[in-house]
């Protein structure tokens, strides 16, 4: 009885890789003799099977990721409208602050020179007093004008450095159709839509830092500009991956 059903089982192995044989050869005989079928239909049998096993790619994100993009694409956009009006009204209060110093510096102080020399004569001063003491007239020509300069200095200073700072904050880049042009508008304080617009070829801006790597701002290079254009970290950049190879890539400039 074991003889006979390991024999049956020998036989039924056996039966099975022939049928199994016999089903490959005949769907790959049917693919290599019948090529304008497959090609008709678009779809071949060896793709049909593999396509049971293998993965397909997921579908790609809508956003443009070409660097010659078929239309304008918004790289960065951050609006502080508030933050720069609240700094224009700050500018502003220094200014009138400073300069009203300044003109009390020159209208208000006197020249005191007669004074302390009738004083002096009429004074003595002994010890330790006197080695330490000393007279300032800040009624004198040198003090009013010098105090009145400064004043103005520092104000006018504040109100400068405001406006450099709004002038040079970027509320938006956009890169234009076919990637060879870039707009660069800066922040204002009667609006984002009011800002300077500064368009140049893309191959006069660059980054000299990564955007990974700036604690705050990144810095932006435009040719034939001073100063470098600040893209607050705080905003959205639209399209990371568009942005690292065209804007955001560092060339000399």
């Amino acid at each position: 009885m074991g003889f006979e059903r390991l024999l049956c089982g020998a036989l039924r192995c056996s039966s099975g890789r022939f049928l199994l044989g016999n089903i490959r050869q005949t769907v790959f005989r049917n693919a290599s003799t019948s090529p304008s079928s497959s090609s008709s239909t678009g779809v071949s049998v060896p793709g049909l099977l593999s396509g049971l096993f293998v993965r397909q790619p997921a579908a790609r994100r809508s956003f443009c990721s070409s660097a010659q993009p078929s239309r304008d694409v918004t790289l960065f956009e951050h609006d502080r409208t508030r933050f720069f009006r609240l700094l224009a009204v700050f500018c502003g209060g220094q200014c009138i602050f400073w300069t009203y110093l300044a003109h009390f510096a020159y209208t208000g102080l006197r020249d005191t020179a007669e004074k302390g020399k009738a004083k002096a004569a009429s004074t003595t001063t002994i010890g330790l007093a006197g080695m330490w003491s000393f007279e300032m007239n800040l009624g004198s020509s040198t003090w009013r004008y010098g105090f009145t300069l400064g004043c103005l200095a520092v104000g006018v200073g504040i109100v400068g450095l405001g406006a450099l700072f709004c002038t040079r904050s970027v509320s938006r880049v956009v890169l234009h159709q076919g990637g060879k042009m870039v707009t660069v508008c800066t922040q204002s304080p009667l609006g984002a839509e009011q800002g300077r617009r500064i368009t140049v070829p893309l191959s006069q801006v660059a980054c000299h830092a990564h955007r990974h790597e700036s604690p705050s701002f990144i810095p932006l290079k435009v040719k034939g500009h001073k100063f470098y254009f600040l893209l607050d970290k705080e905003g959205t950049v639209n399209n990371a991956r568009l942005f690292d190879v065209t804007v955001g890539a560092y060339r000399p400039v």
